[in-house]
């Protein structure tokens, strides 16, 4: 297949490549304070990424729009997104006994058990905090793992992101663009004990559930909750965030899925459960949820 990058996506590849090349030979602190003088630049600039993580983080606080309480925590939310790409810089060249050092854990026994019993297990999460990081994590500690990623512009970025999560550990199956059996290799991931981790919080596909999410309808990735009712694989939430200068995951119990009914009604209150996990959450670290898209169903119509 052909590539036809823009010029934008031209210059987005190239700084990328210029972040992990040189990033982690300067000193730390001084490129971690610029990572967060540019996120305060694009947040006083209020573009339209910016508007759309205020609206987001509005709903999930109910802090009313415009006030100076929720300008702060969307100031606060882009200076946690941008230390994320910060640390995805400087992750390859970090030493991955720090990485477990650094990493505080709760309910890493809900893998650790399920994986010695030869059960399968789909780690879920929202898209918070540095989740490159916490696989990097869970692989050093002895659970490399089976992703699925969205597929970048221009296809050299993509490959280079997949390079980076391969080098942590991670098996990467592209979103769109690949051999179109994702379902089926996740399955047999799990059905072999394996450990799979899946972004679920918004759906790319087009064929996601319908879930109530703080009080409103949105649609969250299939994949997950299907494992989970197909495979009897453990679906364990993950909540990802900062911990100061370290990182924190929270890994919630299993799950359960429903005894009685179809597969598409198990799915769907599975998804729902799943989901009821992420708002509380959310809630608890709003400022390091990276939802700067449209997520809601009746936002996507505006």
């Amino acid at each position: 297949m052909s590539e036809n990058p823009s010029i934008s996506d031209r210059v987005v590849a190239a700084g990328f490549a210029a972040g992990w090349k040189l990033v982690p030979l300067l000193p730390e602190r001084p490129t971690a304070g610029a990572f967060r003088l540019l996120a305060d630049r694009l947040w006083r600039r209020r573009g339209k990424s910016v508007r759309r993580l205020e609206s987001n983080l509005a709903r999930v606080t109910g802090l009313e729009p415009g006030s100076a309480e929720l300008g702060e925590l969307t100031r606060a939310g882009m200076r946690s997104y941008f230390r994320y790409f910060h640390e995805v810089f400087r992750l390859p060249s970090m030493p991955r006994e720090e990485v477990v050092r650094r990493t505080h854990v709760t309910g890493v026994e809900h893998v650790h058990d399920n994986v010695a019993a030869g059960r399968g297990v789909v780690l879920a999460l929202p898209h918070m905090g540095n989740w490159d990081q916490a696989g990097a994590w869970l692989a050093g500690i002895g659970h490399p793992f089976t992703t699925v990623a969205e597929r970048l512009k221009p296809e050299s970025l993509f490959r280079r992101y997949v390079a980076f999560r391969e080098g942590l550990g991670m098996e990467v199956l592209p979103l769109t663009g690949g051999d179109g059996h994702n379902f089926g290799t996740l399955a047999t991931r799990v059905r072999k004990g394996g450990v799979v981790c899946l972004p679920a919080e918004r759906d790319l596909t087009k064929s996601g559930i319908e879930v109530r999410f703080f009080g409103s309808a949105t649609k969250v990735p299939a994949g997950p909750p299907l494992l989970a009712v197909q495979t009897g694989a453990a679906l364990l939430p993950a909540i990802v965030y900062f911990h100061g200068d370290d990182w924190g995951v929270d890994i919630h119990p299993e799950v359960a899925v429903p005894a009685e009914g179809t597969r598409q009604e198990k799915v769907a209150v599975v998804a729902q459960r799943l989901t009821d996990v992420f708002e509380k959450g959310i809630a608890e670290h709003p400022e390091d949820w990276h939802m700067l898209q449209r997520l809601w169903l009746e936002d996507l119509t505006r």
